[in-house]
């Protein structure tokens, strides 16, 4: 009795935690997925019957959207250029906060970080106006140097750029402290043994430091990844996918399509396409890393 009473008391502590991912994830995907294949809209909710089955209309539909597939194009610009960013720099602010000698780098930890733990909403509002062409200040202070005036909103291109650097701003801060803790955790023996063998400093830089973050690397690539696909906060709150649809992320999409056209099969349909690309670039992602894995072994 006293066994069946240990074998069970693992189960039970995770219990809760396990409901909760029931019935807040697990479920409503396979109710997103079965919405998928529906019409369902507001008049849907009221009234079930009026709910019909498409099949896969909604996926046939989707693809050929054309705002859907500008939406996939912004969202890997978003992430061929946010994604090495932000692990450069990173990984970049946590090597100099790390082996700096001076005590301000330990003020410079709290200043990087601040960031992440801000209201993104906040954030983007205040970013909105320091962006804007009229009266904003990154234009004032180009006009004192007489350098004419950015649109930074306004322009296709340079919207998204704009948009980059302010989730390039706000992710770096959390991933340097991740890096931080794994260059902490890299044994000092090694240096010493390095330094006694005549290694300068880049070298152990080049030869320890770097190669032991390979794991963390690994860890803050592919979340900075899905982060990324899922961009929806900062073009939300500042463009609206605009100018032209030129900053809607896939996210964006599938919110306009299901919070505010009240097209909640077409909207399911996006966001399982958005699933599947997370899944797909995830498992390349571990392939990749066990590859690596296996040959420095």
């Amino acid at each position: 009795m006293k066994k069946n009473r240990t074998v069970k008391a693992p189960y039970l502590f995770i219990a809760p935690a396990l409901i909760l991912l029931l019935l807040f994830s697990i479920i409503p995907i396979f109710v997103a997925f079965f919405i998928s294949f529906t019409d369902m809209s507001l008049a849907g909710l009221a009234d079930w019957s009026k709910i019909k089955f498409v099949a896969f209309d909604n996926y046939k539909n989707i693809v050929f959207d054309p705002i859907f597939v500008k939406s996939i194009k912004n969202t890997l610009f978003y992430v061929v250029l946010g994604v090495p960013v932000v692990i450069a720099l990173s990984m970049g602010l946590a090597l100099m906060i790390n082996f700096g000698k001076n005590k301000i780098f330990t003020v410079f930890r709290m200043i990087f970080y601040t960031p992440a733990i801000t209201n993104v909403v906040a954030v983007a509002v205040v970013f909105a106006y320091l962006y804007n062409p009229s009266f904003g200040f990154l234009n004032y202070l180009l006009s004192l140097i007489h350098i004419p005036a950015v649109p930074w909103l306004t322009n296709p291109t340079v919207a998204k750029i704009s948009l980059i650097i302010l989730g390039v701003w706000r992710a770096v801060g959390a991933n340097m402290l991740i890096f931080l803790a794994a260059i902490q955790g890299i044994p000092k023996e090694l240096y010493e043994a390095a330094s006694l063998d005549g290694a300068s400093k880049k070298d152990q830089l080049w030869y320890i430091t770097i190669p032991s973050l390979r794991f963390s690397t690994f860890f803050v690539t592919v979340t900075t990844l899905i982060g990324w696909l899922q961009f929806f906060e900062e073009p939300f709150v500042m463009t609206n996918g605009g100018p032209l649809d030129s900053t809607t992320s896939v996210a964006l999409f599938i919110y306009r399509n299901g919070f505010q056209l009240s097209k909640f099969g077409y909207a399911a349909a996006g966001s399982f396409i958005l699933f599947a690309a997370i899944i797909i670039v995830t498992l390349i992602q571990f392939r990749l890393q066990r590859k690596n894995s296996e040959s420095q072994l």
